[in-house]
Parts: C-alpha cells; structure tokens; sequence
C-alpha cells in the first residue's frame, strides 16, 4: 500500500547535474549542491507577504486556506515538535538531542508561514563564532578553550513565531505629576557641634488627566514554540524583521522546520498583552510631567491581521566534564549565549588574589602611618 508522501517535503530538490540534495546557502537567493557547486536561483516574489485576517483563523483555521499537512516529530523530552526531512543525517531533536523516532511520526495540519527570514551564516560561521565566544569566556576552564566543536552537531533551525498588527484606540484615566521644590532646614553636626542648614527637596504635585490614544501596532513578535527546557535565551531574539522575505520553502533545504506548538489564539492573548504595555506607554507620554499613573485604560484593537513567520537560529550543544551545555546563534546578526562552565581554581585564587591586595594595602597604610 503506496502511503502518501507529506506536502512539506516537496521542500527537497535534486541537483540536475549528480542527484544529490540541494540546499539553500545561507545569504544569498540560490540553492546548492554540496557535492557539485551546481546552483539554481530562488525565484524571489516581486509582492510583498501577506496579512492574514485574524478573524476568520480564530473561528476555524480559515477554512484551512493558507493550511496544508506537514509530516511532524514530537521530542516527548523536552516537547518540541519539528519536522526534519527524510534524508538528514542525524535523527535528534535540535533542542536536546533525544532521539526521535521515525515510526512516531504523524502528519498535522498546520498555518503556512507567511514570510521567512533566510539565514544569513552559514554553520562553519556559527561555529567560528562560538570559539571566538568560548575564548573570551571569564573564568572559563582551559580545557574548554581547547576543547572541539564539531560543526556537524551545529544545526540550523528555523523557529516559528506570530506576529500581529492592529489598529489600537485607548481611553484613559490617570493622574499627571510635576515636580516642585522646597527649601526644608535641617540639622547635622559639624566637628562635634550642631548646626542648622538647607536643602530642596523634591516634591510631586498630582492633578487629574484623561484622554485617549490611538494608532498602529506593527508585528508584535510573539514566540510560537513552547518546551518544557532548553529554551532559545532572549538575547539572541531580535531580528531585523525588515529583512523578511515572501514564504518560498527553498529557503528551508538543507535545515530543521519547527512547528508552532502556542497556538495562534493563545498567541493572540500574548500580543493583546503587550499591546496594553503599548498604549499604558502612550497614555504616558500623552499626559506628560515629569511622572505619570494611568489607572483606568480601555483599550480596543480593530483591523486585526497576523501572520506566521520562521525566524534561523543555530542550536548546538557540548559536554564538558560529563555535563552537557547548551549554546544559540542568531542566524542572521551572529549574536550568541549559552551556558557555559565556570573553573572552580581559577576564582578561587582570584579570591585569595585579591584579599592579599587589600592586606597589602592595610599593612602599607599601617606602616605609613
């Protein structure tokens, strides 16, 4: 019986010239073969990507347009679920390094992206980066600046996020706050007398303020991926996301797709949060003063528009001492942060370092004396 083969992985194109696989080459618009240097142009939509109406997604998938099957891995260690095609080389999940069985596979729908953002470092890169990275390590253990990464275990992923745009109109109620000053005396001793003498102090004087606020929230970033560990750190997450370009999946060849496991409504209740830290900030900015409390905001957002976007990232790990560590580069700026190892001898005798300098200048002070 013929089991029929799963959309997503119409994402693997052969070379013409050897029949091996092409893969897109990070910063660039081209898929490449590996082993010939044959390469073939991405056709680059002229258009720019779409909005998707929130709405209708919300009620029911809209009608699954936009949707299609892709054929799913489930890590029931740490959670995430990715699809990596048929042909990679190592069958573990990108996060934790389990690994995953292929017999577990199953196909599930989900919401096409919308816009991609394609790697722009390539691993031998990433991988450049992270030993610069160990180098500079504070208090790092030498054998872990001498220790080998092998850029194989290097793998590109591209992370799902939501991003949602909106109209936003607030009304608020809140109070206005300007500073003035006062002169207060006060009294202090002065060679073993007391004396009386003067400062300003500050003070807020409160009146009440209203008004309303309103404009457009632009791709609010809301993580589509949620794990029970090993989580991408925060300070890799920022993104150039005027660099997005239309869906096209021979910009995924050659790397690990994950899926969204926040769904699109829960991401939605994350956006509508940060979408009230926005218009608090606008309420503020609309009192003005010097201090501002705003305690009542009715907000509403119309026009609602979203859309599903894969954003790289280079994950890895590597053991030291029997514990495995975990590191993350942005795949398009290079920005790097990980767990790392600290070499117990080396601050201990910082330590003992600095406590010698500080008894040194206790007994020089003594003997000057």
């Amino acid at each position: 019986m013929n089991q029929e083969t799963p959309k997503q992985s119409e994402h693997k194109k052969s070379c013409i010239n050897c029949g091996a696989e092409l893969k897109y080459k990070p910063g660039s618009t081209v898929i490449k073969c590996g082993y010939c240097n044959h390469e073939e142009a991405i056709v680059v939509s002229d258009t720019s990507y779409e909005e998707l109406e929130l709405r209708p997604y919300l009620e029911k998938m809209g009608n699954q347009s936009h949707t299609e099957k892709i054929s799913m891995l489930h890590c029931k260690t740490c959670g995430a679920n990715q699809h990596i095609e048929e042909n990679y080389k190592s069958l573990h999940c990108v996060y934790c390094s389990q690994p995953l069985i292929v017999e577990d596979a199953y196909d599930e729908d989900w919401i096409l992206p919308g816009a991609v953002l394609p790697f722009q470092l390539n691993h031998q890169q990433s991988h450049a980066i992270f030993k610069k990275w160990v180098n500079g390590l504070w208090f790092a253990p030498n054998k872990l600046k001498r220790a080998a990464l092998d850029p194989e275990k290097t793998k590109g992923l591209y992370v799902p996020y939501w991003t949602f745009d909106a109209e936003l109109y607030g009304e608020y109620e809140g109070q206005r706050g300007d500073y003035y000053y006062v002169t207060e005396s006060y009294n202090t001793t002065v060679n073993g007398k007391t004396v009386t003498r003067t400062r300003q102090v500050q003070k807020t004087r409160w009146t009440y303020a209203s008004g309303s606020v309103k404009g457009f929230v632009d791709d609010t970033l809301v993580s589509a991926s949620e794990k029970k560990k090993n989580t991408i750190p925060n300070k890799i997450t920022h993104w150039d996301l005027d660099k997005l370009e239309p869906f096209n999946s021979s910009y995924l060849a050659g790397f690990v797709t994950e899926k969204y496991t926040l769904s699109l409504e829960n991401g939605l209740l994350k956006s509508t949060e940060k979408a009230k830290q926005i218009a608090n900030g606008w309420a503020r900015q609309d009192i003005g003063g010097d201090a501002q409390q705003v305690h009542q905001l009715d907000m509403k957002l119309s026009d609602e528009t979203f859309k599903h976007v894969l954003l790289p990232v280079y994950i890895s790990s590597y053991i030291f001492n029997s514990k495995k560590y975990h590191f993350y580069v942005n795949g398009q700026s290079g920005i790097i942060d990980g767990n790392r190892p600290y070499s117990f001898w080396k601050i201990f005798f910082l330590v003992l370092f600095i406590i010698a300098v500080i008894g040194a200048v206790i007994i020089f002070g003594k003997q000057v004396k």
